[in-house]
């Protein structure tokens, strides 16, 4: 009875627990940490949304088992969004279905869709719940290297020339968690043209779509004509309206995997509370300027942390979308990888970062930074910084002899 369970041995040690762990002993003690780990939105949430949540609680009969596959206004109002932004006509009744946030959504299709010993290609690095949700559902992964857009697509088809069994599924994400890269439509063009010939089906997260500061706004892979043949999109509001504890997502295309959700979904959960998908439709059918607003903070975040560090000797590449900078090591320390440079950031300058390596082997060379503390104490971050730098020799050192 000491033997592991089949599904818990077939996941790895979760990286980012010793970091998290050293951080709330440092905490414990009275450090003052900056946390850049956690992608989690430190703004508040609209108050029109707040004020339809309260509104629908007050009603006594809102506190019924609500639907697994989401109040109808709530698929109308994801449905509507999708035609305002994207000027792609849903099905609010068969092509969309709501999620208690895009990570239950994806993992529950790959569930779904998934035969014990199926082939998946995944992208790496990428957000972990892209591979796991796959592996849990008994599915092998070809890992396919994503450091640029280009690489991704030449790697998907050496992937399949390769894998056996053949490949059934392949997920794509932009504008990318962790590495900030974005897409245009004509490389969507180009996945569902390559997933169609390979008889792929496509899983899209597109969780950062109104998180962009430079250029247009990034697309949906849905504006590809026949995309939905092959096609599901995930989203979510966690970031966009600042609701990442509200847990209120959806998934949207492909009539039969969205079906399959459903029926998954049916089995699990009654969704999410009633008010919760009421506040919902009311943001996604609401005053949208909340959404300029937070673009802009985040854009001064952005703009924040890319000059502050690069003045305290770090060169961060900008990001041109999402809530993240994906920044390489600095030299002194590569060799070190990404956690133990990590952990070596939380004790010498009290910054908190998630280590690459936590999104897959091909990100071990970064860490990823969140925009989640303001500016000011960005800017901290950045003097801490520096000193850390600056010491950095003596510091390797003592590593190494630690060793």
């Amino acid at each position: 009875m000491t033997t592991e369970f089949h599904r818990i041995k077939r996941l790895p040690p979760y990286v980012f627990e010793e970091v998290n762990r050293l951080k709330a002993k440092a905490r414990a003690v009275g450090d003052d940490i900056i946390d850049f780990g956690m992608g989690n939105p430190d703004m508040p949430t609209p108050k029109h949304i707040v004020d339809k949540l309260i509104e629908t609680v007050r009603d006594p009969r809102t506190n019924r088992y609500s639907a697994s596959r989401g109040i109808p206004g709530l698929r109308k109002a994801m449905a509507s969004y999708y035609g305002r932004r994207f000027g792609v006509k849903l099905d609010p009744d068969r092509e969309v279905i709501a999620t208690l946030g895009s990570k239950e959504g994806f993992a529950n299709l790959a569930q779904a869709i998934t035969a014990p010993g199926d082939t998946i290609l995944v992208p790496n690095p990428a957000y972990p719940i892209h591979a796991f949700g796959f592996i849990l559902a008994g599915a092998s992964i070809r890992h396919v290297e994503a450091s640029s857009p280009e690489k991704f697509f030449q790697g998907l088809e050496r992937a399949v020339r390769h894998a056996v069994p053949p490949p059934t599924a392949v997920v794509v994400s932009y504008p990318s968690n962790p590495t900030a890269q974005i897409v245009h439509l004509d490389f969507y063009k180009d996945i569902v043209k390559f997933a169609k010939e390979k008889s792929l089906w496509v899983l899209s997260d597109l969780a950062y779509a109104e998180i962009y500061f430079d250029g247009d706004p990034p697309p949906s892979m849905l504006q590809v004509p026949g995309a939905k043949d092959i096609v599901v999109e995930f989203n979510s509001l966690s970031k966009t309206y600042a609701m990442p504890g509200w847990r209120m997502g959806f998934a949207a295309g492909n009539e039969r995997m969205i079906h399959a959700l459903g029926r998954i979904k049916s089995y699990l959960d009654y969704g999410a509370f009633t008010p919760i998908q009421v506040a919902a439709a009311a943001a996604l059918s609401g005053p949208q300027t909340c959404v300029d607003e937070m673009r802009a903070i985040y854009k001064g975040r952005r703009d924040a942390l890319i000059d502050s560090f690069a003045r305290a000797g770090w060169q961060i590449p900008a990001p041109a979308a999402s809530m993240f900078a994906w920044a390489p090591i600095p030299e002194a320390f590569r060799s070190l990888g990404s956690l133990e440079f990590s952990k070596l950031l939380l004790e010498h300058a009290k910054v908190a970062v998630a280590p690459g390596a936590g999104f897959g082997e091909y990100g071990d060379g970064h860490v990823r930074i969140a925009l989640v503390e303001n500016e000011q104490r960005i800017r901290q971050a950045a003097r801490n910084v520096r000193k850390f730098l600056s010491n950095g020799p003596g510091i390797r050192e003592a590593k190494d002899a630690a060793q």
